[in-house]
């Protein structure tokens, strides 16, 4: 049991600035999106102590690096294995990509099932719930579009 709570929660000893730090400017002039879709997530719902899994999708428009797309997906895992709340851990995304990349946009959209609300209270199974965060150029109403509808391809 304690080994799978110190791989459940792993995430409190890793930095996520750390992870985004090793950066690659041999970007050949590339300033379009990047997106990076369907990364697998798992976490712990801190009010109850139940599961979350689901997907995170995080898009960026960089400046003059770009991060390796590994990094993406483990800075998803750093946060992801807190407990957390999935409003919180969306933000969270965005934030640390916003502070270590310094992009021109990012934007990260989450898409969760929640153990607590299928297992328990109300108990409705196949809900998600999507949360959104938008920072610099994304948060004009036609970048925002772009990226969603770039998600749907």
């Amino acid at each position: 049991m304690v080994r799978a709570y110190e791989e459940w929660f792993a995430g409190y000893a890793q930095d996520p600035g750390a992870i985004l730090r090793r950066t690659f400017g041999e970007t050949g002039g590339y300033d379009e999106l990047v997106l990076l879709r369907d990364i697998p997530l798992e976490s712990v719902c801190e009010h109850h102590m139940a599961a979350i899994s689901g997907v995170a999708h995080i898009a960026y428009l960089p400046r003059e690096r770009v991060v390796g797309i590994s990094k993406l997906a483990r800075l998803v895992d750093a946060l992801a294995h807190r407990l957390q709340i999935q409003e919180r851990l969306t933000a969270e995304i965005a934030d640390a990509i916003e502070a270590e990349l310094e992009p021109r946009g990012v934007a990260v959209v989450l898409q969760a099932s929640h153990a607590c609300m299928s297992s328990r209270g109300v108990r409705k199974h196949g809900s998600a719930l999507v949360t959104r965060a938008f920072r610099g150029l994304y948060t004009a109403p036609g970048a925002r579009r772009e990226v969603l509808e770039a998600l749907d391809h």
